[in-house]
């Protein structure tokens, strides 16, 4: 299929800006949410669970596009004071996609050791940036409060998709922390958070492993059962290069799960065309613009952007005297200046003036030559992937037809032969299930959080496969956002589990199956009396058939 073609089959315009690049603004943006929730549980104004029924660990849970509770049709949580609050109880919200992740604790502590709840923020695209930093304020509120009414709640964060975005930014936000006069934190103790998942981190650096600032690159600093023998690493980088970084205080605490091919996480270098189109499509409607293409209404959207970016690009070459005869090219400046958080003219902030005419005024006429000829080069070689990726067509590559796209491998991407026996989802799992343990039994040390999680090798050899169907349904929900979608897979992991009772998910997929391995193993010499027997459970049930918008 052509590029045109492409452009026309998935309804984004082609014509505005560049004409290849805004229209994968579009496309990649959308691949940051691609979740939406069918249905979720009304709401009932008189139940309301309150923060100050306290936990030993709470899990905060940030699901993607569409999938999120919103007050009015969930029962939300109130804080001390009876005030609703941006969340609501995984009891009364599902997200088929993060609730095998969240709740698969639950039948492996008492029923009072333990939450996992689920933050609501607009969940869309028509502000991407605006979406996600509400998500962020959101959950730091959240948890604030929960910290507030129980000092004692041990945490961990999940986020998938849109919602890994607000994951990254709240783990670095409460990383980076330093403790007020008083010894406490402006989120939380960077020490009651156990554990965060990211499902698709789209501010992962170049080459990154799973595990950031592990001492072990194969698992976290707090549990010892591997993610994988060998050492593959998806290619490439997150898609927002701008909120990367690593996450202070939580390094060793993270699991950033990435797969191959999923460009929110795993983008070529040398795409610059291409990551200047997600930073504009950041920064627009991109929902209407994917349903109505381009309109006066759209249109104007995008000019209003192009049109900062523009000026923000001339003004700060105006505020650096030796632009001229640097080798930043224009393709830079407009790549620094899009980004949603730039801060104009930051390190010039006063223009360079002058009374006369002087040799120094003429100067950049005589680079201009050298600049003009950085400026070619500069394109071809900072856009050598850039062609080879719409050829591929990126939204299929990342969101295909019926699950097949990359973005969907978290729940499918086992491979016991290569020494992967468990998907990333179901290693989540394994994960949040022994830090509850370690919880309820006081073992999670709020400052050095030294893990009494066994070394598994057994358990990891007797983990099963997941199972993956191919059964396809067609997009007929009410949650459909635009016309002529498709729904990905049914995936169907099978459950192993290592307290019997069945967890059963409702979802238009089939109920998987569960069994229960017997698996004993012999805890390391710890300074602790307490001997630790760790199976790690791992309940995944089967993601929903869901409606990506093309």
């Amino acid at each position: 299929m052509d590029i045109r073609g492409f452009m026309k089959r998935h309804r984004i315009a082609s014509a505005v800006a560049a004409p290849a690049t805004l229209g994968v603004a579009v496309a990649v943006a959308a691949t940051f949410a691609i979740t939406s929730s069918p249905d979720s549980k009304q709401a009932d104004p008189a139940l309301k669970a309150s923060v100050t029924e306290c936990h030993d660990m709470v899990t905060i849970s940030v699901a993607g596009r569409n999938d999120s509770p919103q007050q009015g049709t969930t029962k939300m949580l109130v804080d001390a004071n009876g005030n609703e609050l941006p969340a609501a109880l995984s009891d009364d919200y599902q997200s088929h996609w993060v609730d095998p992740v969240v709740n698969a604790p639950g039948g492996s502590v008492d029923s009072n050791s333990y939450w996992a709840v689920y933050v609501s923020y607009p969940a869309n695209l028509n502000s991407y940036e605006d979406a996600v930093n509400t998500g962020v304020a959101n959950t730091e509120q959240v948890m604030r409060d929960i910290s507030a009414a129980c000092p004692n709640t041990k945490y961990a964060i999940v986020g998938y998709s849109e919602g890994a975005d607000v994951t990254r930014r709240v783990a670095m936000d409460i990383g980076h922390q330093s403790a007020g006069a008083d010894g406490k934190y402006g989120i939380v103790d960077p020490g009651n958070v156990a554990g965060v998942v990211i499902l698709a981190d789209s501010g992962r650096t170049a080459g990154e492993g799973p595990f950031p600032g592990a001492k072990d690159p194969s698992h976290p600093d707090n549990f010892d059962q591997s993610y994988q023998t060998g050492k593959d690493v998806a290619g490439g980088q997150g898609a927002l290069p701008d909120h990367s970084g690593d996450f202070g205080a939580l390094n060793g605490r993270i699991a950033s799960f990435c797969s191959d091919g999923d460009l929110t996480c795993a983008a070529p270098k040398n795409i610059s065309l291409l990551q200047l189109a997600i930073n504009v499509g950041r920064q627009i409607n991109a929902d209407q613009m994917q349903s109505d293409g381009l309109t006066p209404t759209t249109g104007m959207d995008v000019a209003v952007v192009l049109g900062k970016i523009a000026g923000n690009a001339f003004a700060d070459i105006a505020h650096d005297p030796g632009w001229w005869s640097s080798k930043e090219t224009f393709l830079d400046v407009l790549l620094k200046v899009s980004q949603p958080g730039y801060k104009p003219n930051q390190d010039n902030p006063t223009p360079v003036a002058a009374d006369s005419i002087q040799a120094e005024t003429m100067s950049p006429l005589a680079y201009l030559p050298q600049k003009v000829f950085n400026e070619v080069v500069g394109l071809i070689t900072t856009n050598q992937n850039t062609i080879p990726v719409l050829l591929n067509d990126p939204y299929n590559l990342t969101l295909g037809p019926n699950g097949t796209g990359h973005h969907f491998d978290y729940w499918r991407d086992s491979n016991p032969d290569n020494g992967k026996p468990l998907t990333s989802a179901d290693y989540a799992a394994a994960w949040l299930t022994e830090l509850a343990k370690e919880a309820q039994a006081g073992q999670l040390n709020p400052k050095t959080l030294t893990s009494t999680a066994t070394t598994a090798p057994n358990v990891l050899a007797a983990a099963p496969q997941s199972l993956t169907s191919g059964t396809t349904t067609p997009a007929t929900g009410s949650t459909t956002p635009a016309a002529g979608t498709t729904t990905p897979a049914t995936t169907t992991p099978v459950t192993t589990t290592a307290t019997p009772p069945t967890t059963t998910v409702t979802s238009d997929a089939a109920t998987p199956a569960t069994t229960t391995p017997p698996v004993t193993t012999t805890p390391p010499v710890t300074t602790t009396t307490v001997p630790v027997t760790t199976t790690p459970p791992v309940t995944t049930t089967t993601p929903p058939t869901t409606t990506p918008t093309h």
